[in-house]
């Protein structure tokens, strides 16, 4: 039962958040992008052409797009991304209807970079909370997802071309570059922003703990932290004693815990505590590596120092004699 609960409160925080950071999306890009005339990425640069264009309401279109591509794509993304996806575009679209009204002028007036980097910075940090959350808030990612599920194009490159197409388009509109330039300065920092965001709440730490009362503390993290523990087995050498030693990973935001837990209950304790460039595994993140056709060689043989040097010359060889053939004269 407190299993249930507990996925119900983290849905439910997940959504908060998700409706939170479209939110700020939405106040950026009201407030101090779409006053400037500048055309961003996305579906939703695709409605701000049309927009821009001929007139059309920028909250409608964008969500009319959505939704197009959703029913196109429905069988190649999957239910769950349809309904993540469907959730997103709504929202994001009811806000930007009601706050585009809003926002006739730039709230920064003659200043058009500044305010390009200020609803940049909004925009990226509302998206940033918002897939850091499981949420999405469609467009392009949309077209992405289809094209990776069916080539070897990645979904982040696939994004950035349809990105970098949308917004060169709007030179066909306002025939000025800087308008271009703009798109590709709020291209930039939108996703500098989103990635910090992302990253820093998923970031990985990692403890070391040692104390005396290691099973006391193991046991806390455990039930408290709802994190696990390996216990390590080592020798203090000034006292020449067996000492126990606790190896625990968490999220960066948890980590507050796991110091509360170890004050607590042994205020002496030593501990070491770092960053971690990733974690990868139950509890955190998937490995996202494509396989390919590659089989890992698990026999028992391994090879002799002798056959490792003579593979490595190999291919050197065989890399010399490619290189050859392309500059013969070399």
């Amino acid at each position: 039962m407190q299993t249930n609960d507990r996925k119900v409160l983290t849905y439910a925080k997940d959504y908060v958040f998700i409706v939170l950071g479209l939110a700020f999306y939405a106040f950026g890009f009201s407030a101090f992008i779409i006053p400037e005339k500048v055309v961003t990425g996305g579906v939703v640069g695709i409605a701000s052409l049309t927009h821009f264009a001929f007139g059309w309401d920028l909250a409608i279109t964008n969500y009319a797009i959505n939704i197009i591509l959703l029913a196109i794509a429905f069988k190649t993304v999957g239910k769950q991304f349809v309904i993540r996806t469907i959730f997103g575009a709504t929202v994001a679209s009811l806000f930007l209807f009601i706050a585009l009204p809003l926002f006739p002028k730039p709230l920064v007036e003659q200043q058009p970079f500044m305010n390009v980097i200020i609803g940049a910075a909004f925009c990226g940090i509302g998206l940033g909370m918002c897939f850091a959350h499981n949420g999405s808030s469609a467009g392009t990612d949309i077209i992405a997802a289809m094209v990776a599920k069916h080539s070897n194009v990645s979904f982040g490159r696939m994004m950035l071309y349809c990105d970098m197409v949308i917004i060169s388009s709007s030179y066909l509109v306002f025939h000025q570059i800087d308008n271009v330039v703009y798109g590709f300065v709020f291209l930039v920092v939108n996703a500098f922003m989103a990635d910090y965001v992302i990253n820093n709440n998923r970031q990985a730490v990692q403890f070391f703990i040692v104390s005396d009362k290691w099973e006391d503390i193991a046991n806390a993290i455990n039930n408290d932290a709802h994190r696990g523990c390996t216990l390590i087995h080592g020798t203090g050498w000034y006292t020449k004693q067996d000492v126990k030693m606790l190896f625990v990973v968490t999220r960066k935001m948890e980590s507050v815990n796991v110091f509360r837990i170890v004050k607590a209950i042994d205020p002496g304790a030593f501990i070491i505590h770092s960053n971690c460039s990733g974690a990868y595994g139950f509890g955190f993140d998937e490995v996202k590596v494509r396989l390919n056709k590659y089989k890992p060689k698990i026999n028992d043989e391994c090879m002799t120092p002798e056959q490792m040097f003579a593979d490595v010359y190999k291919k050197k060889l065989q890399q010399q004699e490619k290189q050859d053939q392309i500059n013969p004269e070399s």
